[in-house]
């Protein structure tokens, strides 16, 4: 959740974010476990936030896989996904569209060492690879809700023509 190019109104702050799912060859993706400062609601999501003013989603996305991950060395592939949605986070009201691209990877160790965000570092509680059974099995609430059904499909079907609307 960096700094974007954020505008409020109504007491709404507006922003774009931009998100990779990252594939692993072994067909598992990475997910953050964050904490949502006030309600203490945890939640897994993929990495990404908000971009920086002037900065388009694949530059952002690139700043953030370094930040959020440590990954480097890595090729974006097309956007598969989109969604609007609006939340609480930290106390304030955010409206955010975000863009989704597939980053097909290895499977690494992840760190969040590069990440100069107080507020994101406060938040983060971890990382995992998670296989689609483990997500399908899974009790954990995921960003999106349906992130399974859609992993599914890219799975199945590979990435889609334009990008699906992955809802909240």
């Amino acid at each position: 959740m960096a700094p974007s190019e954020e505008a409020e109104s109504a007491g709404v702050i507006e922003r774009t974010a931009t998100r990779a799912l990252l594939l692993a060859s072994d067909a598992r993706v990475l997910l953050i476990r964050v904490r949502e400062p006030v309600s203490g609601r945890e939640l897994w999501l993929t990495p990404g936030g908000g971009l920086d003013p002037s900065e388009d989603a694949e530059a952002g996305l690139a700043r953030e896989l370094r930040e959020e991950t440590g990954l480097r060395d890595f090729a974006i592939g097309p956007r598969i996904w989109q969604r609007d949605h609006e939340f609480e986070w930290g106390g304030r009201r955010l409206r955010q569209r975000e863009h989704y691209f597939l980053v097909r990877t290895h499977p690494f160790e992840p760190t969040m060492d590069g990440n100069p965000e107080a507020g994101e570092r406060s938040s983060f509680l971890g990382f995992r690879w998670w296989s689609l059974p483990e997500i399908e099995a899974s009790g954990e609430l995921f960003v999106p809700r349906r992130l399974g059904e859609y992993l599914r499909l890219l799975l199945e079907h590979g990435p889609p023509p334009s990008p699906i609307d992955v809802g909240v």
